[in-house]
C-alpha cells in the first residue's frame, strides 16, 4: 500500500539514483569544445556561427563550443590532423580542403559534375548510401562524421571575362584540390593560398580568379569587387561540406547533447539551402558588381564529357572510390530519366 510517507521516500530515493546516474556534466563544469571552420569570418557568419550560437544557447551551460574561423588555430590543410590528435575537437569543412587521408576525400568539395542542385547532396547521403560510407571511412581514422550538407555551386569569378574554354588557358585560379586537378586539363593553373589572402591576391594580380564558390559568396566576402566577371557555367551544382568531431571527444558527450548538436547542424544545412538558392538567383539579376558571361553549351559539353572520364580515373584508384562513383553514376542516371525538374529534358 502506498502512503504519503512511502511515496515521498521512494521519490527521494529515485531522485537520488537519477542524480547519481546523470552525466557528470550536469553537476560540474561544462564541456568545452573548440571547432574551426574552413570559412573566414565574413562567410562563417552565415555558414557556421548561427548553428554554434544556437547550440550554446540551448545547451544551457552544459556544453559550450568555441568557434574559430579559417586558419585561426591551424592552417586549413592541417585541420584533419589537428582534430585527429585532439588539438581541436571538431571541424566544419569539406574533406579535400582539410587534407583528409581517407578514400572519400577526393569527393569532398566539388567533384566535377556529380551534382546539379543543392538537394542532390542530402539525397545522395541520406537516401543513396553515401552517409554510411563516409561514417565507415572516418571511423577508421578515429573521427566521427556527424553530417553532410550542401553549399553553393562552383563558378569562375575572374578579372578578365571568360567566353570560351580558350580564355581559361594559363589563368591562375584559387580552387579546391580535386577541382584544380580536373580544371588543369583545360589549362587552368590551380593556386593554393590561405583563405584570408585571396582578396589581396586578386587585387595584386597574384591570382586571375577563383573557382571556389557561387556568386553569393563572391559578393559576401568581397571577391565580386576584386574580380568583376562571373561565368554562369558551373563545374558543380553544390559543394559538399561536413561537420566532424574527434571520436573520443564525441564519445564523452551525453546523448542528449549529441542529438542537440546533430539538430543544430541539420538546421545549418537547411539555412544554407535557402540562403544560397535565393542568393545565386538574386545576385545574377540585381547584382551590379559582376558582368555575367557564358561559354556556349556545345563547347561546355566537352567539359562535362571530360568529367565523366575523370570519374572513371578516380574509380580505378580504389574499391571505395569505385563504390562512390557507381552511386553517383546511378543517381545521375535516375535523375536524367526522371526529367524536369530533376534534370533537363
Amino acid at each position: 500500500m502506498t502512503t504519503r510517507r512511502t511515496f515521498l521516500t521512494s521519490g527521494a530515493l529515485a531522485a537520488g539514483a537519477s542524480a547519481l546516474s546523470a552525466p557528470a556534466i550536469a553537476q560540474g563544469a561544462p564541456l568545452k569544445w573548440r571547432m574551426q571552420t574552413y570559412a573566414g569570418a565574413t562567410l562563417g557568419a552565415h555558414v557556421a556561427k548561427p548553428a554554434i550560437d544556437s547550440f550554446n544557447k540551448i545547451a544551457n551551460g552544459q556544453m559550450e563550443i568555441e568557434l574559430y574561423y579559417a586558419d585561426q588555430l591551424v592552417p586549413t590543410a592541417e585541420l584533419f590532423r589537428a582534430m585527429q590528435n585532439g588539438t581541436i575537437d571538431a571541424v566544419q569543412s569539406d574533406d579535400d580542403s582539410m587534407a583528409s587521408p581517407t578514400e572519400v576525400t577526393v569527393f569532398g568539395g566539388y567533384f566535377p559534375f556529380a551534382l546539379r542542385y543543392s538537394l542532390d547532396v542530402p539525397a545522395l547521403f541520406l537516401h543513396h548510401g553515401l552517409d554510411e560510407i563516409w561514417k565507415e571511412e572516418y571511423a577508421k581514422q578515429g573521427i566521427q562524421h556527424i553530417s553532410a550538407g550542401s553549399w553553393d555551386p562552383c563558378n569562375f569569378a575572374t578579372k578578365q571575362p571568360i567566353n570560351s574554354l580558350a580564355d581559361l588557358q594559363g589563368k591562375r585560379v584559387f580552387t579546391f584540390p580535386t577541382a584544380g586537378r580536373f580544371l588543369s586539363k583545360f589549362g587552368v593553373v590551380p593556386v593554393t593560398l590561405p583563405w584570408e589572402d585571396i582578396e589581396v591576391a586578386l587585387q595584386t594580380g597574384e591570382l586571375d580568379g577563383v573557382a571556389w564558390s557561387g556568386i553569393t559568396e563572391d559578393y559576401t566576402v568581397g571577391w565580386a569587387e576584386a574580380t568583376g566577371h562571373f561565368l554562369t557555367n558551373s563545374i558543380s551544382g553544390a559543394w559538399i561540406g561536413h561537420f566532424f568531431a574527434n571520436q573520443k571527444r564525441w564519445d564523452e558527450v551525453p546523448d542528449h547533447l549529441k542529438e542537440l548538436m546533430k539538430t543544430v547542424f541539420d538546421q545549418s544545412h537547411y539555412y544554407r539551402q535557402h540562403w544560397y538558392w535565393a542568393g545565386e538567383a538574386n545576385l545574377r539579376v540585381t547584382g551590379d558588381k559582376m558582368k555575367l558571361t557564358t561559354i556556349p553549351a556545345a563547347e561546355w559539353a566537352t567539359v562535362e564529357e571530360a568529367a565523366r572520364e575523370f570519374w572513371d580515373e578516380i574509380a580505378a584508384e580504389s574499391e571505395v572510390k569505385a563504390k562512390v562513383v557507381a552511386k553517383i553514376k546511378e543517381y545521375n542516371q535516375a535523375m536524367t530519366k526522371a526529367g524536369p525538374p530533376y534534370r533537363d529534358a
